[in-house]
């Protein structure tokens, strides 16, 4: 069995240049929890998750550097979490997305796909051909589809 007998078509993806306000909107309104990101040839540039953005948020510190002695960091941002996360809401996306994706080939093997899953800890894969995104698959096919006839 390989990636394409199992994987999602229909993707729900963000293009490179979207804001971070326009990623958790989809994934509050479509109940997701991550999205390959896409540039305008449908191929793959990052992947952002939820796991992303809480560390984006739980680390981050507004600062702005004093550059006429170029060591002096200044913290600006004392306003507590909630104007953190409101102030982000307009990033690009590419701010804190994850660069390198982990992605396989459409007619990769399913327990290459499980292996991948499972030893890197992500929840899903996107799934490429020639390129250009096809699919997703998530930790959940993979178990549904190796378990089904079995049980």
């Amino acid at each position: 069995m390989q990636a394409h007998d199992i994987m999602k078509e229909q993707v729900i993806t963000a293009n490179e240049t979207d804001t971070l306000r326009s990623v958790i909107e989809k994934f509050i309104n479509q109940g997701i929890s991550g999205l390959p990101i896409i540039n305008d040839k449908n191929k793959i540039v990052a992947y952002i998750s939820d796991g992303d953005i809480m560390r984006y948020i739980g680390k981050r510190e507004d600062v702005i550097i004093d550059t006429l002695y170029f060591v002096n960091v200044i913290k600006v941002n004392d306003g507590g979490f909630e104007e953190k996360v409101g102030k982000i809401l307009n990033l690009t996306i590419k701010d804190i997305s994850q660069k390198k994706v982990e992605k396989v080939s459409w007619d990769e093997e399913i327990e290459s796909v499980a292996s991948i899953l499972g030893n890197k800890h992500i929840k899903k894969l996107p799934v490429e051909r020639n390129g250009e995104l096809v699919g997703i698959i998530s930790r959940g096919d993979v178990i549904r589809e190796s378990f089904k006839e079995l049980l």
